[in-house]
């Protein structure tokens, strides 16, 4: 790797590991919102939509309409499955604890790998297997916890939710790779707030809570998706995905730390065995793609 590559690469950790910190912060904010959840879900997608369409139109220049009107029914899949995936997961952290919905949502590549066996006959490795197998039985583990513990059932069903959704959009743009990203994830906040606002009450908001919705929208949507779109350009797929899995711990952590929201025991047991599945397994996967670049280039 010349000093170039090597600066380059630098660089793209710093933005990724930066996207994973502000995606991180979407604990925080909804436990210091206290609006309720459809307006939260209301304002944050306008925001969002806004600040993802700018980012798309900066990238992009003068060709930004044009790639628009080409998009098909996979961006339009792309676009369902991420407001899914947007309402189902603040609903999840929104009513339950923070570690809980993280410790399912973790579970997501694994998921995935089931999702694109299902319906596009991707086959997984053993590792993935066994990975999933360690990552079901720590889910197992937390659900197993005092029903009155830390966080209600329903959030935990939003988890999973969640966690489907994303795994039906990783399948989609893995399927279809040449779906443009940014205006799928603007366009799905705005089909958010389509779906949100004829239950939202935005004229109660406060004022505080409206300073802290917009910092939601920007910080941790926008401005995570800007900084991984810049520093996934960067680096390798594997190392993208190994930094941004640090959103898993880190959010709970946040809460953890500020607001004294400490996870159940059960959590604390189930979490660090899925977190261990995850970790080894991206781990493994980057030691592998490393392991063969070499011997594509001799």
């Amino acid at each position: 790797m010349t000093l170039a590559e090597q600066q380059q690469y630098r660089l793209g950790v710093v933005y990724v590991a930066c996207s994973a910190l502000a995606w991180s912060s979407s604990g925080l904010f909804v436990r210091s919102i206290h609006a309720d959840l459809m307006t939260i879900l209301f304002c944050r997608g306008i925001v969002s939509g806004l600040g993802v369409f700018a980012l798309f139109f900066y990238l992009e220049r003068g060709r930004g309409w044009r790639i628009l009107r080409t998009m098909r029914w996979p961006s339009l899949a792309a676009t369902v499955f991420s407001t899914a995936s947007m309402i189902s997961g603040i609903g999840s952290i929104y009513y339950t604890s923070v570690a809980d919905a993280m410790v399912i949502y973790a579970t997501v590549p694994f998921v995935t790998a089931g999702v694109a066996y299902v319906f596009i006959r991707e086959r997984p490795s053993m590792a993935t297997l066994v990975a999933s197998a360690v990552a079901l039985l720590g889910v197992i583990v937390m659900l197993s916890g005092e029903a009155g513990g830390s966080g209600g059932w329903l959030g935990k069903v939003l988890a999973g939710v969640m966690t489907l959704t994303v795994a039906g959009l990783a399948v989609v743009m893995r399927q279809h790779r040449n779906v443009p990203m940014l205006p799928a994830m603007a366009l799905s906040a705005w089909l958010c707030s389509f779906i949100t606002f004829w239950f939202a009450s935005p004229m109660m908001v406060s004022g505080h809570d409206l300073g802290l919705i917009i910092a939601f929208g920007i910080i941790q949507n926008a401005m995570g998706l800007s900084l991984y779109t810049f520093g996934s350009r960067l680096i390798p797929a594997a190392d993208a995905t190994l930094l941004t899995s640090l959103e898993v711990p880190l959010t709970p952590l946040w809460v953890w730390m500020f607001l004294a929201e400490r996870p159940s025991q059960a959590t604390l047991i189930g979490g660090p065995i899925v977190l261990a599945a995850l970790f080894g397994h991206i781990l493994l996967e980057v030691r592998r793609n490393r392991a063969v670049e070499p011997a594509q280039v001799l």
